[in-house]
């Protein structure tokens, strides 16, 4: 490594002078995961996913699915905004609140489509 390879690729950004009550106040926003106030500054917005306290009540699973069925997982999740998983977890409990006469309509149903 040679010294040219520590140069700094982008100039430093002059920040503004700020108070010392508006350095904590921001501090607290950005501990609450409230978006920073400082001027002069972007701040990222929140994140929309599962945080660390939901992740534990969620497995990770991999599933074969035709790609009618993606397509059409697809364009739901886009036309509903809801995250395709979350759409997954819907549908499998109202297929799973449904009566077994109710369950077994559908799945014979769908083993006639199929034939």
């Amino acid at each position: 490594m040679s010294l040219t390879d520590l140069k700094r690729k982008k100039p430093k950004v002059d920040r503004s002078k700020i108070s010392v009550e508006d350095f904590i106040a921001d501090a607290n926003n950005y501990a609450s995961g409230k978006p920073t106030l400082l001027a002069g500054q972007k701040s990222k917005p929140p994140k929309r996913g599962l945080d660390k306290m939901t992740t534990k009540s969620y497995r990770h699973a991999t599933f074969t699915l035709t790609e009618a069925s993606i397509a059409q997982l697809d364009e739901i999740a886009k036309e509903s905004g809801i995250a395709k998983s979350k759409l997954l977890r819907i549908l499998i409990k109202e297929f799973y609140d449904k009566s077994s006469g109710e369950q077994g309509h559908i799945l014979q149903r769908r083993k006639d489509d199929h034939l």
